[in-house]
């Protein structure tokens, strides 16, 4: 399980005439998400999303707040096993486009310390569950769009984690791309592991979610199921319910 309480994230930026000022990106969140339960964080652009799940994945540190993170009863403490638990695939993540997504694969094995046999175990399951098949040997600078996406998520997951954390991984793509990964979430869910993952799409987040958090200017504007959104929000249409609650936060 992940628990995060009260995390803050300030920067400071420079305004007109070189004055610096200081701005809470994420302001006092807390929340749960518990094994076999995908969590959706829905939020407009600069609501704080991205550097919620950076710190959440042990990418950022927060300014204040804690993070917590128990697998098998086990609360995490050392670093490098706290980032062999998380699976994190960032919005803005490059890859070597000289390798093939085997071969990326492979490196990434070979850096969470797994031996050549069970690396090998899981490229051939990653690949059938991903439908890399047919690209997997292929450079990765001559994949498409929804290939190299799904070769950058096989990255976050060749470890086995427990948790995922996800940065909008379905963005700008196709059908059956986006299936795939989809399919992939509902998948490990099953497998009893966890999911945490932000999206513009009302629609998947409804279809995928156990539970969603809306945040805006960094706070939480709400939380729930998403029958207990809607209920919220006094609309069955969660698109309307977000831009509800969203505009009632910009007052």
């Amino acid at each position: 399980m992940l628990e995060a309480n009260n995390l803050v994230k300030t920067f400071v930026r420079n305004e007109k005439h070189n004055v610096k000022t200081s701005f809470n990106a994420v302001d006092d969140i807390s929340l749960k998400v518990k094994l076999g339960e995908i969590v959706g964080i829905i939020g407009p652009n600069g609501a704080g999303k991205t550097t919620l799940l950076r710190m959440l994945g042990s990418l950022m540190k927060p300014t204040s707040g804690s993070i917590d993170i128990t697998i098998d009863d086990k609360k995490l403490k050392n670093e490098t096993d706290i980032k062999k638990a998380i699976g994190y695939l960032s919005g803005n993540t490059r890859l070597y486009g000289r390798l093939s997504t085997r071969e990326l694969l492979t490196m990434a094995g070979n850096l969470y310390g797994m031996d050549e046999i069970e690396i090998n175990r899981r490229i051939a399951m990653i690949s059938k569950l991903l439908k890399l098949d047919s690209f997997i040997d292929n450079r990765i600078e001559k994949l498409s769009t929804g290939q190299t996406q799904r070769a950058s998520i096989s990255r976050c997951i060749i470890h086995n984690p427990k948790l995922y954390i996800f940065d909008e991984p379905t963005l700008g793509l196709d059908i059956i791309s986006s299936n795939s990964i989809v399919e992939f979430m509902l998948r490990e869910k099953s497998e009893g592991k966890a999911v945490l993952y932000s999206t513009h799409y009302m629609e998947e987040a409804e279809k995928l979610c156990d539970r969603i958090i809306m945040i805006n200017k960094g706070k939480i504007a709400a939380e729930g199921t998403v029958g207990e959104l809607k209920e919220f929000g006094k609309s069955n249409d969660l698109r309307e319910v977000f831009s509800n609650l969203v505009g009632r936060g910009e007052d």
